[in-house]
């Protein structure tokens, strides 16, 4: 009898009983991972879960469930693609060449083209290289250079424009290249090499050196020249047209036909040997020099 009460009482009291609330490790999941504050969530629930009422509860590792977003994020940034190489660019332009206080030394290092400069260079060397063409971009963002020297390469072509922006640049050396004609100049040069060339006269505008008022070594030797370029400046002490093809001068090539008291007083030399020109046929072409050039005269 005892034990049918039992039962009975058992029975009354069991639909009260109501099921456990969910354990803190059971909500701590049920988050929108979806949203971008996913793992901020995730972070304050852990916080809260350690600390919360001063209690001391043993650390849990917080589980982060990516989303396909910050998966992708992952891989890209597992796998980021190295930016494309530039033409010349497989080196920094200083571990390729030698940087030196504002000069770089570029020489025989067999570049075909001229490498990217720091802002500040002054002076570039890039002697005996493959270098086949100048551009403007070249030296565009160079504003403070004074001397380049692109001696002994395979220069055939130089962009109008090259030197525009070249205003402080004083020595320009182009020798020993394949170039047909002369680009247009910097204002300021001194010094001008273009020797060992195939430069002939046509390729030689006639203002090219009018308004070289600093010009002071003009260098257009071992080249194809039929005759002396026209209005050179008064600046001029050492001019060298040696082994051209000059076959003639007139009296205004050096001095003034108009004005025998006129002097050239600056020329320090003249070298036209190894032209066609008998300079003795020639002898009021050179009345007002100090010095007379260098050449055969019978």
């Amino acid at each position: 009898m005892k034990t049918l009460q039992s039962t009975l009482l058992l029975l009354l009291f069991v639909p009260l009983i109501k099921p456990a609330p969910p354990t803190q490790q059971d909500s701590r999941i049920i988050y929108a991972y979806g949203t971008d504050n996913f793992e901020e969530s995730i972070f304050s629930q852990d916080y809260e879960d350690k600390y919360l009422d001063g209690k001391n509860i043993k650390e849990k590792e917080t589980v982060i469930i990516p989303n396909e977003k910050s998966l992708q994020l992952q891989k890209d940034e597992a796998i980021t693609p190295l930016p494309p190489k530039k033409e010349n660019d497989e080196m920094p332009t200083c571990l390729l060449c030698v940087c030196l206080s504002g000069s770089v030394y570029c020489e025989e290092v067999d570049i075909d083209a001229v490498p990217p400069l720091p802002k500040e260079s002054a002076y570039l060397y890039a002697r005996f290289n493959k270098i086949k063409k100048l551009t403007a971009k070249d030296f565009a963002d160079i504003p403070n250079l004074r001397r380049l020297d692109f001696t002994g390469n395979l220069i055939e072509d130089i962009e109008d424009g090259t030197f525009s922006k070249l205003s402080l640049l004083e020595e320009l050396s182009l020798a020993e290249n394949q170039l047909l004609k002369l680009p247009v100049l910097p204002p300021k040069l001194t010094l001008f090499n273009a020797k060992y060339n195939k430069i002939k006269s046509r390729g030689i505008k006639a203002n090219a050196f009018k308004k070289l008022n600093n010009l002071t070594f003009l260098y257009l030797d071992h080249n194809a020249l039929e005759s002396v370029p026209l209005n050179l400046p008064e600046s001029l002490r050492v001019i060298h047209l040696q082994f051209n093809n000059i076959a003639s001068i007139t009296d205004d090539t050096f001095c003034k036909a108009n004005d025998t008291s006129y002097i050239r007083d600056r020329i320090e030399e003249i070298r036209l040997e190894g032209n066609p020109i008998v300079l003795g046929k020639h002898p009021n072409s050179f009345i007002c020099l100090k010095r007379l050039p260098i050449g055969s005269y019978f």
